[in-house]
């Protein structure tokens, strides 16, 4: 995969695999487990795993496609 400066890796991917997608996703897996079980504590641990999924996804993973594109062309 080829990417210009400015492009972005998300022009890349599938639509379930954009950034609000994800984003969705995740906030609808959260407020799922608090409306089916409504106990704080089970939906903090939900919450940990799928924050830390939406921020790699969203915030980390294009950072780094970033970083490692621009080491190929150098």
């Amino acid at each position: 995969m080829t990417l210009e400066k400015t492009d972005s890796v998300w022009n890349h991917k599938p639509f379930w695999c954009q950034p609000w997608s994800i984003i969705l996703t995740g906030f609808s897996i959260i407020t799922g487990s608090w409306l089916l079980f409504k106990i704080v504590w089970l939906t903090i641990i939900v919450a940990i795993p799928i924050s830390a999924w939406m921020g790699f996804f969203v915030i980390l993973f294009p950072k780094l496609a970033l970083q490692e594109i621009n080491q190929e062309v150098n």
